[in-house]
């Protein structure tokens, strides 16, 4: 399975998604190596977060009309929708099948951040008063249980 983990290619020199991004890579992670009795509640806390987390860049987006928005707002749309799929499997004991997703995710998600996002942290640095730089982190993590240290960067 190809797991996710944080490096330095994945910053995008743009401290809200670089958050908001490094807290995605962890509940992957713990996804990923979560034990089959708690898998569903670790999906769970990566669905929840990425739907926050790709809430708040289609916001800015729209906000500052960013040239590619409907591209990438139409790709997050797609991913939450498979998202959403892990979940019913997960509910279903279909495990397997969730940590296949899990593994494709993490590397649709290098891909997505150095190309994608890496344009829109580029608009977003030149557009520093359209967006509050709140990051938010933690929210999902807290809400499912989950207390982990940040990797080293």
């Amino acid at each position: 399975m190809n797991t996710v983990e944080w490096s330095d290619a994945l910053l995008l020199d743009f401290e809200p998604m670089d958050a908001v991004h490094r807290e995605f890579v962890d509940l992957l992670a713990l996804a990923q190596g979560a034990p089959d009795e708690a898998l569903a509640k670790a999906w769970s806390a990566v669905v929840e977060h990425t739907v926050q987390h790709f809430g708040r860049e289609d916001a800015w987006m729209r906000k500052t009309r960013f040239a590619s928005a409907e591209n990438h707002i139409l790709q997050h749309r797609v991913v939450l929708n498979v998202l959403r799929e892990g979940s019913v499997l997960a509910q279903a004991g279909r495990l397997a099948e969730v940590r296949e997703m899990a593994g494709e995710l993490a590397v649709w998600f290098a891909k997505h951040t150095q190309s994608l996002d890496a344009a829109l942290a580029l608009h977003m640095r030149r557009e520093p008063a359209s967006v509050a730089t709140s990051a938010g982190g933690g929210a999902a993590r807290r809400a499912a249980g989950h207390h982990t240290a940040r990797p080293p960067h």
